[in-house]
């Protein structure tokens, strides 16, 4: 069965946003993490969502595709950037990563399709 990323996205917000609300000193440290994190720098925003990308690739995290996929899109990565960052997991992570590489490949097609970039 193929998940329909952009649905489960939507279903993370939800259930993140919930998850605030029983550990709001957690998740606003974590949030806090994130958007310090992911602040255009020395990196540009776009380059450090291809990074997370590729690293939730590699750790087989499918909530974390759903979400840099996404975010990459929005901060401007282009399909052939996301699709370097792919092979790039995929050669740090060898043959688990081949199977979230494809995952992740169909999440920016279902990305794309809704419109989100």
């Amino acid at each position: 069965m193929v998940k329909q990323y952009p649905d489960y996205y939507e279903q993370l917000n939800k259930l993140m946003n919930a998850m605030g609300k029983e550990i709001p000193g957690t998740m606003a440290g974590f949030g806090q993490l994130h958007k310090q994190a992911m602040t255009e720098g020395a990196l540009s925003a776009k380059t450090k969502e291809l990074i997370a990308l590729a690293i939730a690739i590699t750790v087989r995290c499918d909530g974390c595709i759903a979400y840099h996929v996404h975010d990459a899109l929005l901060a401007g990565a282009t399909r052939p950037e996301i699709v370097e960052s792919i092979g790039v997991a995929i050669l740090m992570g060898g043959g688990p990563s081949t199977i979230y590489g494809s995952q992740a490949l169909e999440a920016l097609e279902q990305f794309e399709s809704v419109g989100v970039n």
